[in-house]
Order: structure tokens, then sequence, then C-alpha cells
């Protein structure tokens, strides 16, 4: 219903208007945001204008909007609560360099590894972020200093102006698409509050956003091995969520454009922005998937989308304050209400009862840590328990047949000898039952790691035992280094055919 693939082309009019909707969806993030890391409102404000400037310029996605994020932010709280907000300034640069290397280093492609199910996991838990960090606006403190829901007509105008925002958003791209419908929807509602005098609660309620352009800061904290040892965790753990984050962005991005991004590149990007972000008092940041689905929906598809968020975002800041400080917090949330029901995957609902339990279990999995903890972390489970099914089933996989020839046995192998299928591979022969010369051909196997080599000498000390002589026919060109890069750890004769490559059928 809620379709937020949008696959129009780019053009400098759809950059300009869906840059001006996500910079006005970006004021109130950024500032809840900032809260959220415990620093000043500016300070989350000029990391989304400085992150997402250079990511539109230098990054390796267009149209993918970044800026300060809940996922960075809630590692940072710590960080500013125990040792100040010049070592979260030091920490965002060390970051940055990070993650320029990540990109140098072409760390990028290792965003393929992400099974599909993660993925899925990874936007519903999302979806579901995003919708609980609106529910915060529908509550208040009373008197008693207590966190409480609104009640009465409070309630029900939030609700009204929510949703007239969520339909004009629907139902105006049926009548024309010259303007982003998102920033028609915040223009009207704004309009009717203020035209009405509505009591509602405003951007300007939540905090002032006046403020001069970010000047240079050079960190002022001790340039010392104590620092280093202080903000280096920080760092690396800030650099994988942002870089995982940013990845499995752009990776949604190009599905829903029908075009390809460039993850290493998107590294470097995300880098030079937190590095610079960092020298001028910013909080970091990495790619929002929120805004970015607002902007791709809008039409944005090239980097002057991207470019004149950060703009109008700086703008805001420096002439504007007092006119988007006007806009109805009811507006916005409308507007992020559409964001969730256009990325969460409704299909994930009709394909879980048909595809596999395990890929069903690391689905339901990854939404849920996503929510309760932060997406790197659900992204890395997600990963080793998708690691871990494979290896489980592929472990039951390695079977043999045999033959006898000139007093001879030739067992045909099939499956990968890897950590989890080296019982099951060690209890398929029997060297007591066995002739004098025993041939395993591996033209159908492959020997994956150290635990498969580990396997073979075993094999082999047994064969040795027993009087009996164990050969490997047919191994593939990896098999072959490993077994030399192996040397003595592996006593066991290879036959191999020095002119084409391959083993021979004839005993050595």
């Amino acid at each position: 219903m809620f379709d937020l693939a949008s696959r129009a082309p780019a053009n400098a009019k759809n950059d300009v208007l869906s840059g001006l909707t996500v910079a006005l969806a970006l004021v109130p993030e950024a500032v809840a945001f900032a809260f959220v890391a415990g620093v000043e409102p500016l300070v989350g404000l000029y990391a989304a204008f400085m992150v997402g400037l250079i990511t539109a310029v230098f990054g390796g996605r267009p149209g993918m909007i970044s800026g300060a994020t809940g996922a960075l932010a809630v590692v940072m709280v710590s960080l500013v609560a125990q040792h100040g907000v010049e070592y979260l300034f030091i920490t965002v640069v060390l970051m940055g360099i990070l993650q320029i290397l990540a990109g140098i280093l072409r760390l990028g492609k290792f965003i393929r590894m992400v099974p599909h199910p993660v993925m899925l996991g990874f936007v519903n838990g999302l979806a579901i972020v995003i919708f609980l960090a609106q529910l915060s606006q529908f509550k208040f403190i009373d008197d008693n200093g207590a966190l409480r829901w609104l009640e009465g007509p409070q309630m029900y105008l939030l609700l009204g102006l929510i949703a007239l925002t969520m339909a004009i958003i629907r139902y105006l791209p049926r009548i024309t698409t010259a303007i982003p419908s998102s920033l028609v929807a915040i223009v009207v509602v704004s309009g009717l509050v203020i035209g009405l005098d509505l009591d509602t609660r405003t951007v300007g309620d939540i905090a002032s956003i006046a403020g001069g352009l970010p000047e240079f800061h050079i960190p002022e904290v001790p340039y010392n091995l104590e620092t280093l040892l202080i903000i280096l965790p920080y760092a690396v753990i800030l650099a994988a969520i942002g870089l995982i984050e940013s990845l499995l962005t752009l990776t949604l991005v190009d599905e829903i454009t029908g075009t390809r991004g460039r993850g290493n590149k998107e590294c470097v990007g995300q880098g030079l922005a937190n590095t610079a972000t960092g020298l001028f008092g910013g909080m970091g940041g990495c790619a929002m998937i929120g805004q970015s689905m607002i902007n791709v929906n809008s039409g944005g598809r090239g980097r002057l989308s991207g470019i004149t968020a950060a703009l109008s975002l700086l703008a805001f800041i420096l002439v504007a304050s007092s006119l988007i400080e006007m806009i109805p917090v009811a507006a916005l949330i409308g507007v992020m209400f559409i964001v969730v029901l256009g990325t969460f995957e409704w299909s994930s609902f009709r394909i879980i009862p048909k595809i596999p339990k395990s890929d069903a279990f690391v689905l339901i999995l990854v939404s849920g840590v996503t929510v309760a903890t932060d997406l790197a972390i659900a992204v890395i489970v997600g990963v080793i328990c998708s690691a871990l099914v494979f290896a489980w089933k592929y472990a039951k996989h390695t079977q043999v047949t045999h033959e006898d020839v000139d007093n001879s046995r030739i067992y045909y192998l099939r499956g990968p000898i890897f950590f989890g299928s080296v019982q099951n591979f060690l209890e398929l022969f029997d060297p007591s039952q066995d002739p004098d010369h025993v041939i395993i051909d591996f033209q159908r196997s492959r020997v994956a790691d150290h635990s498969g080599l580990e396997a073979i000498d075993t094999l082999a000390e047994r064969y040795i035992k027993a009087g009996k002589q164990l050969h490997l026919r047919h191994l593939s060109p990896e098999c072959v280094r490993l077994l030399a890069k192996a040397g003595d750890l592996v006593e066991v004769n290879v036959i191999e055919d020095p002119d084409y490559k391959i083993a021979t059928d004839k005993l050595a």
C-alpha cells in the first residue's frame, strides 16, 4: 500500500525539492539524537549538516542521506557522561580515520556476506526503532516531573494532524507529482496550525536551532597514550556501527532505485565526513535510512539532493530558525510514520511460513536485537547465526562411495571437509576393514580449513597404525596449497600429475 520504491529518474528540480523536504525532517531527528548523546542541540545539527554535505559530495551512493543517528548516539552517551564532549570530538575524528582506512583496504565488499534474512530483519527492526522514537512526542512532563501520555483534546489534535499529514503524502501523488507530497504535507499542516492558532507542540518547543557557522576546533584533550586507550574502543565501535548502517542502507537504496552504489567509496566518504565533523564540533554520523527513504520517495536521486538537504539545514540554523521552529511536530511525525510503513518489509509476514525455519528465526532475531540493542550487534548476531546454521546443514552433506580396483580401494568423497563435518568424515572410513592401499578421491570435495587438514592427518595416522597406506587424489589447487602450507603438520601421500595438474588413477 505504501510503496517507497519510486524509480523516477534524477533531475535537478526533484533533487532540490526532495532535499528541502529531508532538511525539514532532519531538524527534530538531529536535536533528539543530540539529547540522547548528552550534548547540545547544535552539536547534533552541525553533525547533520557536515556529514550530510561531505557524504553527498564524496560518498559512493548518490541520493543517500547521512547525518546524526540514534545508533551512534546510544554509544556516545557513556563517553560524554564519563569524559566530556571534547573526548567525543576527538573520538569522532579517530572514528573517521578508521572508516577511511576501511575504504582504502576495500572492506566494503564484505557487506555481501550479509544474508537476505539478516537484511530483512535489519529493515524491519529499524522501522520499529523509527516508530518507537516518535512515541516520545506523545508524552509530556507533568508538574511533578513525571513523564505521562497526552490525553483528551491534545492527544486527539496530535493524532488528527498526523493523520492529515499521512493522507496528503499518500494521496497527493494521484493528483500531481510536481512537488514532493511530504513537503506539501508539512507546509499545509503548518499553515493550518498557524492560521487557526492550534495548541500543539512545535519544533521550537523541543529546542532552539538558532546558531552560527560551525567553527574549526581542535579537541581540547591530552594527546597521550592514556587518551588513546580511552577513545580507541569507542572509535572502533562507532566506526563499525556507522559503516554497517551506511552499507546496509546503501544496499537498500540500490534495490529500490535499481542502481548500484560504491561501498568502498562510501566508506571513505563517511570517514572524511566524520573526521571533518569532529574538528568542527559535531557529534559524527552515518547514513540515515529514514531520511534516505524520504529522499527516494520524493524523487531525490542525485548528489544535489543530499547537498540541498545539508545546505538547507545550515540555512535553517543561520537565518530561518524562527520559521522552522513554528513547524508542528505532528507534521514531522506523520512523515516519519509514512517512512515506517514504507521501510517495513510487510512481505516478510507472507514469506515466513514459506522459507526455511532457520531463515525465519534469523529474520525475527535480527529484528528483535535491532530494537533491543543496536544495529551493529544485530547484524553481527544475524551473520553468525546464519553461518552456524549453514555449517550445521553442510556438515551432514559429506558422503562417500567406493570401489575395489587391483587390490586397492578407491573412496569417492562428496561434500566439503571443514570444522563442522570432520566428525562425520572420520566416521566414513574403517582402516581395519580396508585393503593395504586406500585412495580417497577429492574430485567432488574440498578441504576448507585447518580442521579439515587435521581430520585428514588423523585419518592417515589411523591407516599407518593399521599398517596400510592412504593416498589422496584429485585435490583442488586450494587444497594442495593448504597441505603445502601445513607442511609437517599433515603427513599424507598426495597423488599428482605434473603435466596436467590433476591426479592420476595410478598409485604412487
